[in-house]
């Protein structure tokens, strides 16, 4: 069974007395304050990224369920969460999301159609026939230096996230102890946002997407 890492979640920006009556207790090492949909878009719109690791806890079991029941493995189930959390973190930071259900309902959504794009790319690769199994050194050493040069464009925590993770293969775990994140998930959340935005530099400047495994 797919289980988020234990986190403890407390109010934020709030005077009132913390009790246990304010959590909903999801397990016996983690904690969530409840909040109010209206209260986690007005939260993004202001930059609180607290709110990602809220919604990630508070949504795990449903949206997972969702990818391993349709042919998906944990780590899929964990990466397409991931990347519907960002997806949602962008349009709702955007200001102009206008919901018409609950978040659960609209992450719902979006790791559904983000898992039925993979499930399409999957099997179209896996039609196709390799033609050229290896890569020559030269365009491998190419493709790097074009990531690097990108990389270090990114802002420091960016360029720090992804040195560590591509180049100096380090966990997330390993990650989030070296800058000072809250747990592993927190890194692989913020991972994604970096890569994402590695990527969109990439396509800007090269026409080229997708440099990274």
């Amino acid at each position: 069974m797919v289980t988020p890492v234990a986190t403890i979640f407390i109010p934020l920006n709030s005077k009132k007395e913390v009790t246990k009556s304010n959590y909903i207790v999801l397990n016996p090492k983690a904690l969530l304050f409840k909040m109010k949909d209206s209260e986690i878009l007005e939260r993004i719109r202001t930059g609180d990224e607290t709110v990602l690791d809220y919604l990630y806890k508070k949504n795990f079991k449903m949206m997972t369920k969702m990818v391993i029941n349709n042919h998906g493995d944990e780590d899929e189930a964990k990466d397409i969460y991931q990347e519907a959390l960002i997806v949602f973190w962008q349009k709702a930071a955007s200001g102009n999301l206008v919901l018409s259900s609950k978040i659960s309902t609209f992450l719902y959504s979006i790791c559904q159609n983000l898992w039925r794009k993979e499930l399409e790319r999957k099997s179209k690769f896996s039609s196709e026939e390799k033609d050229e199994e290896e890569v020559f050194d030269t365009d491998r050493n190419e493709r790097i230096e074009i990531i690097n040069n990108c990389i270090n464009q990114l802002g420091e925590t960016c360029r720090k996230i992804l040195s560590y993770y591509y180049f100096d293969n380090l966990s997330m775990q390993d990650i989030a102890e070296k800058l000072g994140f809250a747990n592993a998930d927190t890194a692989k959340t913020k991972k994604y946002k970096c890569k994402k935005e590695l990527d969109e530099l990439i396509k800007s400047k090269y026409k080229a997407s997708d440099f990274l495994d």
